[in-house]
C-alpha cells in the first residue's frame, strides 16, 4: 500500500483510509441503514491487515456508535499495529435522529472528551471540525482545537467541508494540517480552487466518498436504489433517484468498459482516479464488511495512465453535459 505525507505534519498515511460513516447504522439523519456490528469490527481488522494505517470516524456517526465500534476493533489488533485515528466534532445529537451544529468552545471540548472515552485512547491523532456550521463560530471552534492540541489531547488538527475563504480565516489562528472534502468523478467542485490552494499552503487532503456513496462501485442498480431503506439517507439523495440515477448508471456502464480494459473493477478505477491528483493524500473508503474492504483496498496500488485518465474525463464530460441539459429542462418546467 502506497503512503503519502499528510500536509505539514510528519504523519504518513496509506493512500486508502478506512471510512466508518456507514457502520454507525441508520438511527440518525444521515445513517446508512442496519449494520452488523461483528461485520463492522471484522472490516476494521481486515483493513489493517491489508496495509491501511488510518481510520476516519466522527462523533455523530450513529451518535457515537461508530467510534465505539472502532474502539472494539482496536482491542482485536496488536498494539504495535493499531492504526491512526481521525475523528471530528461540531455535530451533536438533537434527539429523534436529528442533529445540531455547534462550534462553541464548551461543546467542542466536551465532544473531544467524549470521543477520547469512546475510542479508549489518551490522544486523538487527527481532530477535525466536521462542518463550518454555524459559519460565525468557526474561529471559536478552531481555537478550541488549537488549545486541545497544546494540551496533548489531540496530535494534529484539521477541517472538513470548509471553503478556501473559511480556511484562510482559520490559518490566521493556527496552520491547518488537513482538509476532508467530498471528491469523486461525480463531485468535482474541489478541483478548481480548493485542491490548488491546499497544495500551495501545505495542507493535506483526505477525500471522502470517492465511490460516490456506492454509485461508482459497479454494483449499484436501479432496483437496489428503489429498495433503499428509509433509514438509509441515500434514499433521499437526488443522485439515487430518476432522472439523475438513470444518467449516473449509464455513466457507470462507460466506466465499466474502461475498467475491464485495465483488468480492474469500477471501484478501483474510481479510487485511482481520485488518487491521481498529487494534492490528495488519501481517499477514504467506506466498508461494512471484510469482503468489501478486501475488494477496494487493492486500489491503493493502482496507478492510472494518462490515456486512461483521458478516457474517464470524456465520460465525465458527457455525464455533466447530460445533467446540464436536464437542469435546463427542469428550470423550463418551473
Amino acid at each position: 500500500m502506497q503512503q503519502r505525507q499528510l500536509g505539514n505534519s510528519p504523519l504518513r498515511l496509506s493512500v486508502i483510509g478506512l471510512g466508518t460513516w456507514a457502520i454507525g447504522g441508520g438511527d440518525w439523519k444521515f445513517g446508512w441503514g442496519d449494520q452488523d456490528e461483528r461485520e463492522a469490527i471484522a472490516a476494521i481488522v481486515k483493513a489493517v491487515e491489508l496495509g491501511i494505517n488510518w481510520i476516519d470516524t466522527a462523533a455523530i456517526y450513529g451518535e457515537g456508535r461508530s467510534e465505539a465500534l472502532v474502539a472494539q476493533a482496536m482491542e482485536a489488533i496488536p498494539r504495535a499495529d493499531r492504526p491512526l485515528i481521525a475523528t471530528k466534532c461540531g455535530r451533536v445529537a438533537a434527539g429523534n435522529g436529528e442533529i445540531r451544529n455547534t462550534l462553541r468552545r464548551a461543546s467542542v471540548i466536551s465532544e473531544c472528551e467524549a470521543s477520547l472515552q469512546r475510542l479508549k485512547v489518551d490522544r486523538i491523532d487527527l481532530y477535525q471540525l466536521h462542518w463550518p456550521e454555524p459559519d460565525g463560530e468557526i474561529e471559536e471552534g478552531w481555537q478550541a482545537l488549537v488549545d486541545l492540541k497544546s494540551q496533548g489531547k489531540v496530535g494534529h488538527i484539521g477541517v472538513s467541508n470548509h471553503s478556501v475563504s473559511q480556511m484562510e480565516r482559520l490559518q490566521r489562528i493556527h496552520p491547518i494540517t488537513s482538509l476532508q472534502p467530498p471528491y469523486s468523478m461525480i463531485a468535482r467542485d474541489v478541483e478548481s480552487q480548493i485542491l490548488p490552494w491546499c497544495a500551495q499552503n501545505q495542507i493535506g487532503v483526505v477525500c471522502y466518498s470517492p465511490m460516490g456513496k456506492g454509485l461508482l462501485t459497479g454494483g449499484f442498480t436501479a432496483e437496489r436504489a428503489a429498495a433503499l431503506s428509509s433509514r438509509d439517507h441515500r434514499s433521499r439523495d437526488p443522485r439515487f433517484q430518476p432522472p439523475q440515477l438513470t444518467i449516473n448508471l449509464e455513466f457507470v456502464s462507460q466506466l465499466q468498459q474502461i475498467a475491464e480494459g485495465l483488468g480492474w473493477t469500477v471501484a478501483e478505477l474510481a479510487i485511482a482516479w481520485v488518487l491521481r491528483r498529487p494534492e490528495v493524500t488519501s481517499a477514504i473508503v467506506g466498508s461494512r464488511s471484510p469482503e468489501q474492504i478486501a475488494q477496494t483496498a487493492i486500489a491503493g496500488s493502482r496507478v492510472l495512465t494518462a490515456g486512461s485518465v483521458a478516457e474517464v474525463d470524456r465520460a465525465i464530460q458527457e455525464r455533466e453535459s447530460r445533467l446540464a441539459e436536464l437542469g435546463t429542462v427542469a428550470r423550463a418546467r418551473v
